[in-house]
């Protein structure tokens, strides 16, 4: 009897022995789990709700509530211009419909730059600033960067054309970064190269004149911008004799030197000998 007691004794406090060790190992893997969790939400930040697109949405189509829903997102990598608010994404009000701008894919954040303002117009009109007009330029496969240039892009303005007294033709930046709203009769942004004949930008009531004479005078060609912040303020011009590298050469006139002679008569023969000059 003694040993059996002795048996479920050892037994027992083995079990205890092994119940401990595996609460052990689960505590630790726990607080291992917390403390990666922990040091991933430091790296990540805050987790904010934002808006995002529930299916996918393409241009000039309305943005209504039931197109939209809430997704969580890192706030230190939110984009800018993104919704959080439903009050801001579909204030209340009459005629406050909002509609796209850039294709939408799913789950893609809702941001103000790829919709329209409250009861704006998809259209161009829905584009153009305050003070500002659209002008079209007509373009080639290569004045227009091959046809990759897309509404949304901002492009430089080069024209090239012949000036009085000047010889040959000059090409010079016209306009720096002018945004780009239309490419033929899209005003959305097309999958691929596609060779347009007009671009439309977005220009000031000085600018249209300048790029109408432009236009009319010379020929003009466009020039992909890469960063839309990147604005050349100096000036760029070329010519011929700068392309080939021509510098033009001064000409310097010899200057002739004076010869002082006195004539000396011998008869009928008459000899010149210099002398040097006194004045």
């Amino acid at each position: 009897m003694r040993s059996m007691f002795g048996l479920v004794l050892v037994a027992g406090v083995g079990l205890a022995g092994f119940a401990v060790y595996m609460a052990k190992g689960y505590i630790g893997q726990t607080q291992s789990a917390l403390e990666a969790e922990r040091e991933m939400r430091a790296k990540v930040g805050p987790i904010v709700q934002v808006y995002v697109v529930a299916k996918q949405k393409n241009y000039g189509e309305p943005l209504v509530k039931d197109d939209v829903k809430l997704a969580y997102w890192p706030q230190n990598s939110l984009p800018e211009g993104a919704f959080q608010k439903e009050e801001a994404l579909f204030p209340a009000g009459a005629n406050m419909e909002r509609f796209v701008l850039r294709n939408l894919e799913p789950n893609e954040p809702v941001m103000a730059i790829k919709i329209t303002e409250p009861g704006q117009p998809p259209g161009l009109t829905g584009q153009i600033g305050k003070g500002m007009r659209a002008f079209a330029i007509k373009v080639d496969v290569t004045s227009g960067v091959s046809g990759f240039v897309q509404p949304g892009d901002h492009v430089d303005i080069y024209w090239t054309g012949s000036v009085n007294g000047m010889e040959g033709n000059i090409t010079r930046l016209i306009e720096s970064t002018t945004r780009v709203i239309a490419v033929d009769q899209q005003a959305g942004a097309t999958s691929g190269a596609t060779v347009a004949r007009t671009v439309t930008v977005a220009a000031t009531p000085d600018q249209v004149a300048r790029l109408a004479l432009a236009q009319e005078t010379g020929n003009l060609a466009l020039s992909l911008v890469g960063d839309a912040a990147e604005t050349i303020d100096g000036k760029i011009e070329v010519n011929a004799r700068g392309l080939l590298g021509i510098q033009d050469q001064e000409i310097v006139a010899k200057k002739e030197e004076k010869v002082c002679t006195i004539r000396n008569r011998k008869g009928g023969e008459v000899t010149e000998i210099p002398i040097p000059c006194t004045n």
